[in-house]
């Protein structure tokens, strides 16, 4: 998976879709979160980290961040590799 190329990120975790005008905002661990991603880690990576480093409930972590994928695919911000 992979953050589309064209995404605008800001240090805020502001998003911005050049391509549709759309723009989305995130809280620090979804802008953490992106920036993983954009690291290339891998989804258990992701879980491990962020379990670690806020002591999160790793099943309700695990669904929430399902949840936050769904909502950047569904959004054009997230693609899937291919």
């Amino acid at each position: 998976m992979n953050i589309n190329k064209n995404i605008a990120i800001s240090e805020s975790g502001f998003l911005f879709n050049p391509s549709t005008g759309d723009s989305f905002s995130t809280n620090p661990i979804g802008k953490e979160i992106i920036t993983l991603i954009k690291e290339e880690q891998t989804l258990q990576q992701i879980v491990n980290q962020i379990h670690l480093k806020y002591a999160v409930d790793q099943d309700t972590f695990e669904k929430d961040l399902a949840d936050f994928l769904y909502i950047l695919k569904i959004n054009h911000i997230l693609k899937e590799d291919e």
